[in-house]
């Protein structure tokens, strides 16, 4: 019988004095309790350290990492160099989790040993109420390292709603000090695009457990104009580069995009369409590439029931 996996959680905190109580005791009340609570606090200047210490200090549930700032990147290093856990969960201080969120994702860790990153549907709420879903349903989503490499495509979640296997964490943070400062903040992306790069298996579960909260400028959303979308890809394509070099990752896997694409066992129909277009780039001739795409498109219709565009008209 298999051990039920331990998770370890790092709550990360930069001047959100007013949220990161809500944010700690919602960990501390999880009905699948945490290993263990990191919070490490990145050098506020609120008030939040002292806080921290009178609140939380004397309770032997939390380790507390106050510091200097170093920015996102840092303070996840630094709580992940003293987590113990199987399974780590970042939070940011300004959101917060239902009670059943870690026995959601413990019941995947558990039953699913060969799945390496989780992540889940984000609920937004304060100044702004909706929900971030990446897909209809819960999806087993196979090894995704050709499709980012080749299309930088973003297989995962805001911090918060991100869970992975201890080991995976410190490989994907473990960067060289160009990339450390160029990724001081989103360090999130360092963990997607990291995970997928370096092969692991990816699966994201929707659980609505995942609150994250709309207090002002902190979505992404609200920097985005063109220099800036050019700006974010441009790092990220950095910052995949570095991880491709690590394992002799280059142009030439658009190759194995028909294999990748297989380890899925239900992809969705925008899934099939972004791997035919992948292998459209394969290096043999005009027919070949378009058998194996219409061979994809027609492999996920078959699993989905639904007859996809590029298909119709071709019986």
């Amino acid at each position: 019988m298999s051990t039920a996996v331990r998770f370890s959680v790092i709550v990360t905190n930069y001047n959100y004095g007013a949220f990161i109580d809500e944010a700690i005791d919602g960990v501390l009340a999880q009905t699948r309790p945490a290993h263990q609570l990191i919070v490490v606090d990145d050098g506020s200047t609120d008030g939040s350290p002292e806080r921290l210490a009178e609140r939380y200090g004397q309770d032997p549930r939390v380790t507390l990492l106050l510091g200097e700032n170093g920015g996102q990147l840092a303070a996840f290093q630094r709580g992940l160099a003293v987590a113990g856990g199987d399974v780590v969960c970042f939070l940011d201080a300004d959101d917060c989790w239902r009670p059943e969120h870690l026995a959601r994702l413990g019941e995947l860790f558990d039953a699913r040993r060969d799945i390496d990153f989780a992540f889940t549907d984000v609920e937004l709420f304060d100044r702004q109420v909706g929900r971030m879903c990446y897909a209809d349903r819960a999806l087993d989503l196979g090894y995704t390292a050709v499709s980012t490499y080749m299309l930088t495509h973003w297989y995962g979640a805001p911090t918060s709603a991100i869970a992975l296997r201890i080991d995976w964490a410190r490989r994907t943070l473990d960067l060289p000090a160009s990339l450390s400062t160029s990724w001081r903040l989103s360090a999130d992306n360092c963990l997607v695009f990291g995970t997928s790069i370096l092969g692991g298996r990816k699966y994201f579960l929707p659980t609505g457990t995942v609150r994250y909260r709309i207090h002002g400028a902190n979505g992404w959303w609200s920097h985005r104009t063109p220099a800036n979308e050019y700006l974010n890809r441009f790092r990220s394509r950095g910052l995949i580069e570095h991880y491709a070099r690590t394992v002799g990752l280059d142009a030439r896997c658009v190759e194995l995009a028909k294999h990748e694409f297989k380890t899925k066992p239900a992809p969705t129909m925008r899934e099939a369409r972004r791997y035919a277009g992948l292998v459209r780039l394969r290096q043999s001739g005009w027919l070949r590439r378009t058998e194996q795409a219409l061979s994809i498109l027609w492999s996920a219709w078959r699993r989905r029931g639904t007859l996809p565009v590029e298909l119709r008209g071709l019986g």
